[in-house]
């Protein structure tokens, strides 16, 4: 028996290829599937299931390419009802694969159709689960995000996802491995562990969701401090519900390389994103106006879904040399299809065309120090309202990158003011969008609070600046 997690960074998301006997599954599938094929081609092994343990919000499965290229049926827990063929399991059918055996279990709660798949080995013993969104290492799947499609409550999502771990999953054997879809750095859940893999036991022992004293804490317990979802999650949501275009097509058409003539054609012509992949430093000494930057170097998915929110914005894409490809698969993942093509040769061949550039005034912690008057000048940090919470400088003012869209305009008037994140990426994106509203009069400060806090001597603190800069969310 092999089991293997495919592990993808960026979406902080966990695929599985199970094999046994020359025959092999796979669960949760990235939209890319040749990972999967060769994968099994080179044990020459013939996959003959595509498990979905639900339908996915926060990326585009590779379920609908995956089985029109091998021929394996798709198979989801009760409840499901997508628009294309699948096995649509009842709760407790087993699937042989080899000389093992997977058990469907129903465990609503985080969707309708949410469910988890239990393996046993050769010999009849319970091995591992995959647990989809259902439990996650250190946390469990937030209830929130099926509200409208179940007609019920986010407290009525949660109570069903606690009988659904109470009754099915904490009855299962300590020594059970746990492997969920998704680990720290997900918005599907709040309090994901670092770890990917862990044993049932030891989440019995330090899951905050699993130690609950009773139905009505759980409930309170998961509920509390959610952060609204990206906007693009439904999108999504319907994308593998209702099928999508083969990746082939997408990746493609992103693929066309545009002369400096056809990209500006192009993106003159209406309502046309220039997303920049490169990094923050590279994009703040010279990049095309009006573009935005979302580095290829960081969650760059995420940031793309939760920023830009509509799947079937145009899109032409500035990268470093090479990672085109690279920059529209990782869009695709999340639904974002609609690439038209990108600038050949770079930010090189535009600047060699003698076109127009801007760039960011970003300064150092060091250079930072020396030029701010803490308590007198504005400074944003852009981190999220718990880092912000937990230590920030004294006097900045939180206005969470997520919520941009929202704030921009309130520091529109406010004169010039210093910019920051943790470490560089988020307010380098930060700073991309705001000049392209037509906002320049700010100083971005390169290594953020990190860096300002381990090589500067400014004050820090941890109580929250209150002012007309606070954030709106």
């Amino acid at each position: 028996m092999i089991i293997e997690q495919i592990y993808t960074g960026c979406l902080a998301q966990g695929a599985y290829y199970i094999e046994s006997d020359g025959e092999a599954a796979i669960i949760d599938p990235l939209r890319e599937v040749h990972p999967y094929l060769q994968r099994a081609e080179k044990n020459g092994a013939a996959i003959k299931y595509i498990f979905e343990t639900h339908f996915h919000a926060d990326f585009v499965s590779g379920h609908l390419d995956l089985s029109r290229k091998t021929g394996a049926p798709i198979i989801y827990g009760p409840n499901a009802n997508p628009e294309f063929d699948a096995i649509i399991a009842s709760d407790s059918q087993e699937f042989q694969l080899g000389r093992i055996r997977i058990k469907v279990l129903h465990t609503p709660g985080h969707t309708m159709e949410s469910s988890c798949y239990l393996l046993f080995d050769e010999s009849g013993k319970p091995h591992s689960i995959f647990t989809g969104d259902t439990l996650f290492l250190g946390d469990v799947g937030r209830p929130d995000l099926a509200q409208k499609a179940a007609d019920m409550t986010q407290e009525q999502l949660a109570g069903m996802l606690y009988d659904s771990l109470y009754s099915k999953i904490l009855p299962l054997p300590d020594d059970l491995t746990v492997y969920p879809a998704h680990g720290a750095g997900s918005a599907c859940g709040k309090n994901m562990m670092k770890e990917t893999v862990d044993s049932l036991g030891n989440q019995k022992k330090m899951n905050y969701a699993l130690n609950q004293p009773s139905r009505e804490a759980f409930i309170a317990a998961v509920t509390d401090g959610l952060l609204p979802p990206p906007a693009y999650f439904p999108m999504n949501v319907a994308l593998n519900k209702k099928g999508y275009q083969s990746v082939e097509g997408v990746i493609n058409r992103g693929m066309q390389a545009l002369s400096v003539a056809e990209f500006e054609h192009l993106a003159a012509g209406g309502d046309v994103l220039l997303l920049d992949t490169r990094t923050s430093g590279n994009f703040a000494s010279a990049f095309i106006p009006r573009s935005i930057n979302i580095a290829l170097d960081g969650q760059f998915a995420p940031w793309v879904g939760a920023l830009i929110q509509d799947v079937d914005q145009a899109i032409l894409l500035i990268t470093d040399p090479g990672k085109e490809e690279e920059s529209v698969i990782r869009l695709a993942r999340v639904g974002f299809d609609n690439v038209l093509g990108h600038l050949g040769g770079g930010i090189d061949s535009w600047i060699k065309a003698g076109k127009e550039v801007d760039k960011v005034h970003r300064i150092s912690p060091a250079e930072f120090a020396a030029e701010v008057k803490i308590g007198k000048d504005v400074v944003i940090d852009v981190r999220r309202e718990g880092e912000y919470r937990a230590e920030h400088l004294e006097e900045a003012y939180n206005k969470p990158l997520d919520f941009i869209n929202d704030w921009f305009r309130d520091i529109a008037e406010q004169g010039h003011f210093f910019l920051h994140c943790q470490g560089g990426y988020r307010s380098m994106t930060a700073a991309s969008i705001l000049k392209s509203r037509g906002i320049h009069d700010f100083t971005e400060v390169g290594g953020g609070f990190a860096a300002i806090a381990s090589t500067t001597s400014l004050p820090r603190t941890d109580y929250v600046c209150q002012s007309k800069l606070q954030p709106v969310k």
